[in-house]
């Protein structure tokens, strides 16, 4: 491994975590929407492919670790997989235990980690020899894997009715970029899609604003007041090990091997489940909340890395919804890497052991010691100084800019359109998981149906 390559990694790793240590403070932000138009663009200006993993790596390691901050001090979530523990994080914060939360959170975010990376390591390698019999049938897996999602999710039926118009819509736009000459034959328009998808609701809320009636209609609020407690300061070094009891130890360790080994299931779904499952004997509403976020948050850090690393070292196509969402630019991003040429196929195993080490070892060395030591003053300079609105701006604004390079002008339009659909869909309670599936199966969907008629 050359020393300047190693340089780089290292320099990637700090400057996401840096970046998404910020991010995940602030409220709402989808893993999906800030990871993957950044690392999109790592990949389509070139840089070194390890160089790129070390990046997310470390980027999703510390947007984890610092997504439950609003839950703890404020009781609003900082991404979609924070949203479970806001009911516990508010019974903490009523018993006057805000700064405890925020530690047990981080600590489980570590041993999620801790767990997960070796045992990702070790269950991709497990699955290597079946690789060429899982790519053989790639297409029939992602259908597959959409209806199982949609079965799985909330409002089943509609999620599972809505596979096939979806398809048509993804594969009609892009023979009409065929037909009018937009795009060469063949070539799937893919890239802008999906980042349609990914800033759909954004979209939705955004024409809904031109709608006279809509706005007139919405609520007003006026400026909100956040009360921090300044004096709850941690002195000690931090350890996760010292800051966890060792039934939250033990607790967390257990849902983090099961949400690294249930990679392919949403991490969302699985992270209410186990985490109510092992706090409901616990009586004691300090104790429960306690138990119940260390083990929920190392569940998400566990599924987020598995989810990553599992499909990219083993198989090279994205098998589980965080391959297929914020992880997606590492396994598809026309025109430097595609599904038969991807960072499964570039790199080593060794460069993949060497950029999960890098990313994850600076991510909690930084984000970590600066979370558990100093996370009310950095929840106060985010709150008061970073907007929210100007974050999704500038993501809405990539988005235009990559729908404009992918086919042009027509193509915004057809971005805006497909994020229009994509947002009332996930109104509707369709996650992004079924929409991503289905935008990876829409060719074979559609074939299909024009063999039966």
């Amino acid at each position: 491994m050359d020393i300047t390559l190693i340089i780089q990694m290292i320099l990637a790793a700090v400057t996401g975590t840096f970046i998404y240590t910020i991010i995940g403070i602030l409220p709402g932000t989808d893993e999906t929407a800030v990871l993957a138009p950044v690392t999109l663009v790592l990949v389509l200006i070139g840089l070194e492919p390890i160089v790129i993993l070390t990046f997310f790596i470390a980027s999703i390691i510390a947007k984890k670790l610092t997504d439950s901050i609003p839950v703890a001090v404020a009781g609003i979530p900082g991404g979609v997989m924070a949203a479970p523990m806001v009911e516990h994080a508010i019974v903490l914060k009523r018993h006057g235990k805000s700064d405890l939360s925020i530690r047990k959170m981080a600590s489980g975010s570590v041993i999620g980690t801790i767990v997960a990376v070796p045992l990702s390591l070790l269950l991709a390698n497990v699955l290597i020899p079946f690789s060429d019999v899982i790519q053989n049938y790639t297409n029939q897996i992602l259908f597959g894997g959409a209806v199982v999602l949609a079965l799985m999710s909330r409002n089943r039926w509609i999620a599972l009715a809505s596979i096939v118009p979806f398809a048509i819509l993804i594969q009609g736009l892009r023979h009409l970029y065929w037909g009018l000459g937009v795009v060469p034959e063949g070539t799937n328009v893919f890239v802008s899609f999906f980042l349609g998808i990914t800033i759909g609701p954004v979209i939705l809320i955004l024409f809904e604003l031109l709608n006279k009636d809509k706005r007139r209609a919405m609520s007003r609020y006026g400026m909100k007041t956040i009360i921090l407690n300044q004096n709850n300061k941690y002195k000690e070094l931090p350890n996760p090990f010292k800051i966890l009891t060792k039934q939250e130890l033990s607790i967390s360790t257990l849902s983090s091997f099961f949400g690294s080994i249930l990679f392919i299931l949403s991490p969302v779904g699985i992270t209410i489940l186990l985490g109510e499952l092992v706090s409901s004997r616990v009586k004691d509403p300090v104790k429960k909340s306690s138990l119940a976020i260390s083990s929920m948050d190392a569940l998400t850090n566990a599924s987020y890395i598995a989810g990553t690393l599992i499909p990219l070292i083993a198989l090279g196509i994205p098998l589980s919804p965080v391959a297929i969402g914020p992880a997606n630019a590492l396994f598809h991003a026309p025109p430097v890497f595609t599904l038969e040429h991807n960072m499964h196929h570039i790199l080593s195993n060794a460069d993949f052991i060497w950029a999960v080490a890098i990313g994850a070892i600076v991510a909690i060395g930084i984000t970590y010691f600066i979370i558990v030591k100093h996370a009310q003053q950095i929840c106060t300079f985010v709150f008061k100084w970073v907007p929210h609105e100007a974050m999704l701006g500038l993501f809405f604004g990539l988005v235009l800019l990559l729908a404009y390079m992918d086919g042009g002008l027509i193509n915004i339009g057809g971005v805006l359109l497909i994020g229009l659909v994509a947002g009332f869909m996930h109104r509707l309670g369709i996650n992004y998981g079924v929409q991503f599936m289905v935008l990876y199966a829409a060719p074979w969907i559609v074939t299909q149906l024009a063999s039966l008629s």
